[in-house]
């Protein structure tokens, strides 16, 4: 089974590379654009033999543990199938 977590930085965290991608695109012409928060996403492949339950259970603990700073981030996630 595959799975994506997204993270992302807190509303309430600056986000410099966000404003700075925001300037750049506003200079090219996108004056319609107000604000970019950037993130990251990480692709996780699960041995088959897990169910989804287990699956589901373990990709919390590993994106809250591992992939995510929960101090200044979040995450969420998403089966492929």
């Amino acid at each position: 089974m595959k799975a994506r977590v997204h993270v992302y930085l807190k509303p309430s965290v600056l986000d410099p590379q966000g404003q700075t991608i925001t300037t750049a695109l506003n200079g090219f012409g996108y004056s319609a654009i107000r604000s970019v928060r950037q993130g990251k996403y990480f692709d996780v492949e699960f041995d088959e033999s897990l169910d989804e339950s287990a699956v589901r259970e373990q990709l919390t603990k590993i994106a809250h543990d591992v992939l995510a700073n929960p101090v200044i981030e979040e995450y969420s996630m998403e089966l492929l199938g």
